[in-house]
């Protein structure tokens, strides 16, 4: 049966109806998922084999059947290994139909369907009893229930559940336990993702809005890799503390609760930032750990092991607060269910114990809820501010009319301070001097504009509902619908766009669409072979923040499309074919696309490389755009000397608003 799915095009800002099958939500889901980065984490792999191993064999000791819940089974891999490991029985727990029907396969192709039991329901609604999907409580309670933050996913819940109704009392559980650690530190780079900051614009200080400047922020965590924030963009005020531990061998509570570490702070600083991870033990012992903490905590970071599906969070205090070397500071996370938050107090004045629990922070301002953290990263960047200042100001007349087209834009402010004389803005912006307007660029009439034609039409471009670089071409679509009211020889800002493409290898990235074969022994083949990971997400270009996943350019990069804002939007398509040489040894495992804005003449905004590729084709990407990421379905191996290439087709749609795209690598 098909149905007609609404889907937002982000380019024209339309609404297109398209035909899809019942299962297109399944096929997406797990299109976009990224499954084979656990199954890729042998580390994560070996650890729970371990575990469970030596969990079965604990209750072998005692003279017990070994039955296990696995709950969250996904492919099924541990309750394969725990009947490898000796377990006479094991229900496996899937609440998502595709994943337990592929576990179902994965099960029987190995040859344990006799001692495993795939239920597909959630582990609330499992029932024990003759007629229940459970003939018997277990005594082997394995889950991975996690997530960065640990208990995003429902963790705590689930194990107060399985503990009250699925699990005998005394039940042996892999992980054994989790433990939470943070630490307090001072970080610009990091803190400019939670705070407008202060500017200068020719001269005269802008100043956030005083509502914005007060603001606790957004409480939802920030979750990256850490790996790749170099140890000195950051400054430790404190040790690292160990937070809060849960064990889940003993019934588990989903109730608030918040916890402390007190300490001398080790510096004087800025308190803005924390930073969190967690560790679980395999065993009650504590010998088999796995821990999430980033590479610049091992003694050789480039042996920490690589994952994508948990990574680090960073946590932003309300407001920041001076600390001096040696005060005695507390640091404390609160939780409910499913989220975590901090605070700091001090104990110079008042002991923290005398101090309400903290509440949860909560954007009061609404920029939280607009702006997302990468965007405060990029509206704070002095650089880039810079770049669109010089752009305005060499274009920028006393006498200038301005409209910006873009979200939660600086422009029109910059314009105003620059003195131009009349500036509107299409979209969110901070006022001041500047008229809103709310109301689309199509409906935009002359009226609006007190009378006046547009002398300088002004965008980023940035639009909230952008996925993809080329999806900033919105603005291109805003400028055509203004055409009308634009005086003769108007200004646009930029007058044109590139496209550029560069074949890349990845250090780790390539994991998570990396066929999977066997895993741990285990023939996992059939989810390789899923009709959903073949489905259309999985054969699209994918947004990623390429800062947090190093690669290595293997061909030059080069500019493969161009459009020209100072023209309306052209009525066919527009094609572009080529190729890229490599130049450098490696195994190319895609392309990765950006775009580059040309403001003037000779003032040019990448949202790509932020420099010069190096000598061994090492990549510094923009922190706070994403890029396109085309992956090939296999590997190219790349001798490096001009034999083979990538070819690329690229055609854009100007009534899809998007880009097809094909690349292929090959011998020449």
């Amino acid at each position: 049966m098909k149905t007609f799915c609404g889907r937002a095009n982000p380019t024209t800002g339309a609404l297109d109806w398209v035909e899809e099958s019942e299962e297109y939500d399944y096929h997406q889901e797990i299109a976009r998922s990224c499954y084979a980065d656990m199954l890729h984490d042998h580390d994560r792999n070996e650890k729970y084999y371990q575990g469970i191993r030596a969990a079965v064999a604990r209750v072998r000791a005692r003279g017990e059947k070994v039955v296990v819940l696995d709950i969250g089974t996904g492919t099924g891999l541990l309750s394969m290994m725990a009947v490898t490991a000796g377990a006479d029985l094991c229900y496996a727990v899937e609440v998502f139909k595709p994943m337990a029907d592929a576990a179902q396969c994965i099960v029987e192709k190995n040859g344990f369907s006799d001692k495993i039991k795939i239920i597909n329901k959630h582990s609330t609604e499992v029932t024990v009893g003759p007629d229940g999907d459970m003939q018997m409580r277990a005594n082997v309670l394995v889950t991975e229930l996690f997530d960065t933050e640990l208990i995003g996913e429902g963790a705590l819940p689930s194990y107060e559940h399985a503990h009250h109704n699925l699990v005998q009392e005394g039940c042996e559980a892999v992980p054994h336990r989790a433990t939470v650690y943070a630490q307090l530190v001072e970080s610009d780079l990091l803190w400019s993702w939670a705070q407008l900051q202060p500017m200068d614009v020719d001269g005269t200080r802008l100043v956030p809005p005083p509502a914005v400047g007060r603001c606790a922020g957004a409480h939802s965590v920030c979750d990256i890799q850490l790996s790749q924030v170099p140890a000195h963009s950051f400054t430790p005020l404190g040790p690292l503390c160990t937070m809060f531990s849960v064990d889940f061998s003993k019934p588990v509570s989903s109730a608030s609760q918040c916890h402390s570490a007190r300490f001398a702070a080790q510096s004087s600083g800025r308190a803005q930032v924390v930073l969190s991870w967690w560790d679980i033990d395999m065993d009650p012992g504590g010998t088999i750990v796995c821990t999430m903490a980033p590479s610049w905590t091992y003694p050789q970071p480039d042996m920490a092991p690589w994952r994508d599906h948990w990574m680090q969070s960073v946590y932003f205090l309300p407001v920041e607060r001076r600390v001096t070397e040696g005060e005695d500071l507390t640091l404390t996370v609160c939780h409910d269910d499913y989220s975590l938050w901090f605070s700091m107090q001090k104990h110079s004045q008042q002991d923290a114990e005398t101090e309400a629990p903290p509440c949860r922070p909560c954007c009061t301002c609404q920029a939280h809820l607009v702006w997302t953290r990468p965007r405060f990263g990029e509206l704070n960047d002095s650089h880039r501010t810079e770049s669109y200042v010089s752009a305005l100001r060499s274009v920028l007349k006393a006498d200038s009319v301005c409209l910006g087209v873009s979200d939660g834009s600086l422009l029109p402010v910059f314009a105003h301070m620059l003195g131009a004389k009349k500036v509107s803005h299409i979209a969110n912006s901070m006022t001041g001097g500047v008229q809103l307007l709310e109301i689309r660029p199509d409906q935009l009439t002359s009226s609006d504009l007190g009378g006046e034609q547009i002398s300088v039409l002004m965008g980023e471009p940035y639009f909230s509902t952008s996925l993809l670089p080329w999806h900033s071409l919105f603005f291109w679509y805003c400028r055509t619908a203004l055409a009308g009211l634009l005086q003769p020889g108007a200004t646009i800002l930029p007058c044109s766009a590139s496209l550029h493409i560069v074949a890349v290898e990845f250090q780790d990235l390539w994991r998570i669409r990396a066929p999977c074969g066997t895993c741990e022994g285990f023939d996992v083949r059939p989810m390789d072979e899923m009709k959903s990971l073949d489905f259309r997400e999985s054969r699209e270009a994918e947004p990623h923040p390429l800062w947090e996943y190093p690669c290595r350019a293997l061909t030059p990069p080069t500019a493969a499309m161009t459009f020209d804002f100072t023209q309306c939007v052209s009525q066919q398509p527009i094609t572009s074919q080529g190729s890229l040489p490599f130049t450098r040894s490696g195994c190319c495992h895609g392309v990765v696309l950006w775009m580059e804005y040309q403001l003037t003449d000779d003032i040019t905004v990448s949202m790509g490389l932020s420099g010069p590729i190096g000598e061994q084709g090492e990549c510094e990407w923009k922190r706070h755009r994403k890029q396109g990421v085309f992956f090939f379905r296999s590997p190219w191996e790349s001798s490096g000397d001009g034999r083979a290439s990538v070819s690329y087709s690229l055609t854009f749609e100007p009534s899809l608003g998007d880009i097809k795209m094909e690349f292929t690598a090959e011998s020449l």
